[in-house]
């Protein structure tokens, strides 16, 4: 099939999503209400999910390997939660005050992720803007080292330097913050330091031309809104040694790699930060957000001094799909049995790709990957400017197509396995993979790299 087929036949397939969306963008703006899932010709409209399943508004079913952008590892509607929510929500979702579920959720997670103490909240966005105002209250200083191509949920502090271009982008070893939305206050966009991920030595000489003002270092362990970058050996170590010697607050945004290994990115890569900040997977599907850390910043939220507040935060509804889908979903067992599945669909990337010699690179660890159209590994916000997006349009649409979605949505994202999905789901996966690669290996046409946050 041609690429002009495969286009057409996707328009075929899902004209319900074509109204869907001709309906809510009258009185939605573009009709999606996160910018990330506008896509062209227009967005998936979808009605129901079950296990590893998906069915879009045309009955059109599909394997998904999106998972709700990772948050969902517990699957599509895992009975266990589903029992446990219908309870929930027969005796009460919110009350105004606190429930009696919390601590024991509070306890789980400290001893899992090795935190002394957490607070919740609703959200990712929440959280991380939460960790960066407590360290900045503890250390008394203004400045956020963050790093290019890092994304840590839609709010002013850190809405800096995500998807730059490169002609905004200035030297890589010493990257301008560039704003990555309008309505941004210049002061704030200012107090972001930019540094590029996996460099330790650049890094260091920010960090330490900063230090006087430096009041943290955020990152995503591994960095998941340009694929999937894993950290170059040491440089998660050496960063530990940056925020000592220059007293700054590290913080990994574990919202992703929370549900990527039972123990969060400490497990996988053996280094603690002062604070974590969690989300997407921990509550199953339903919105929850933390932020654990040492006690002896964490204790220094004093009512009156260092604002943490929010009507749902902590609401049964959250906490109950909380303590749940982690001691009964996401235990040790069902998190090895995802982190098989991931391994398999990794290594069958490998090998299609040397079998049909693809102008792709497949990048991996447990239950999330990505491939990346170009020849060399990506490894920071630079390289990754060097993919073709147009064959990613193409090799999404053509899954899709397929009954197969192989990834969340966008050249910058990556798949998730989870507990629900099994061997012949990869199994489809590949042949589907198969199926298209020479259409993949075919199609040329340039598509920029647009900034949609």
């Amino acid at each position: 099939m041609s690429w002009e087929e495969e286009f057409e036949a996707f328009k075929a397939r899902t004209k319900g999503s074509a109204k869907a969306w001709a309906s809510a963008k009258k009185v939605m703006p573009f009709g999606v209400n996160s910018n990330y899932r506008l896509t062209d010709p227009y967005p998936l409209y979808m009605g129901r999910g079950k296990g590893s399943r998906l069915w879009d508004v045309d009955g059109n079913e599909y394997v998904d390997f999106n998972m709700a952008f990772g948050a969902l590892v517990a699957g599509h509607s895992h009975p266990v939660l589903v029992k446990a929510l219908k309870d929930r929500v027969a005796n009460g979702t919110i009350y105004g005050y606190e429930g009696d579920e919390a601590a024991p959720l509070a306890e789980h997670m400290c001893k899992r992720f090795h935190v002394d103490r957490v607070k919740f909240s609703m959200t990712g966005l929440d959280s991380t803007l939460f960790s960066v105002r407590l360290a900045r209250a503890v250390t008394g200083r203004r400045k956020v080292l963050k790093f290019e191509g890092c994304y840590h949920g839609s709010h002013d502090t850190l809405m800096v330097s995500i998807k730059p271009a490169k002609e905004r982008s200035g030297d890589a070893k010493r990257p301008n913050p560039v704003p990555s939305s309008k309505g941004l206050v210049p002061e704030l966009v200012a107090s972001a330091v930019i540094a590029p991920f996996n460099d330790l030595d650049a890094t260091r000489a920010i960090a330490e031309d900063a230090a006087d003002d430096l009041a943290a270092i955020i990152l995503e362990p591994v960095p998941m809104n340009m694929g999937l970058v894993l950290p170059r050996p040491g440089f998660l170590e050496g960063l530990r040694r940056i925020a000592d010697d220059t007293g700054a607050v590290l913080i990994f945004d574990e919202v992703k790699t929370g549900g990527k290994w039972y123990g969060g990115a400490e497990e996988a890569f053996g280094v603690r930060p002062d604070l974590k900040v969690f989300g997407k997977a921990i509550g199953g599907g339903i919105p929850l957000g933390v932020v654990g850390g040492t006690a002896g910043i964490m204790d220094q939220t004093v009512p009156g001094q260092v604002a943490h507040a929010g009507t749902f935060n902590a609401n049964p509804l959250s906490i109950t799909a909380g303590l749940v889908t982690l001691t009964e979903i996401l235990t040790p067992k069902g998190m090895r049995h995802a982190q098989r599945i991931g391994d398999a669909l990794g290594k069958g990337y490998v090998r299609t790709i040397k079998e049909h010699g693809l102008f792709m690179t497949v990048q991996y660890k447990g239950i999330s990957g990505t491939v990346h159209f170009s020849y060399h590994p990506v490894v920071d916000w630079r390289s990754f400017q060097d993919v073709d997006v147009g064959k990613w349009w193409a090799y999404d649409t053509a899954m899709k197509n397929r009954g197969i979605i192989p990834m969340a949505t966008g050249p910058d994202e990556q798949w998730t396995t989870s507990v629900a999905h099994t061997m012949e789901d990869v199994e489809d996966h590949l042949a589907a993979l198969d199926e298209v690669a020479e259409l993949i290996k075919r199609f040329q046409e340039a598509i920029p790299l647009v900034e949609a946050v």
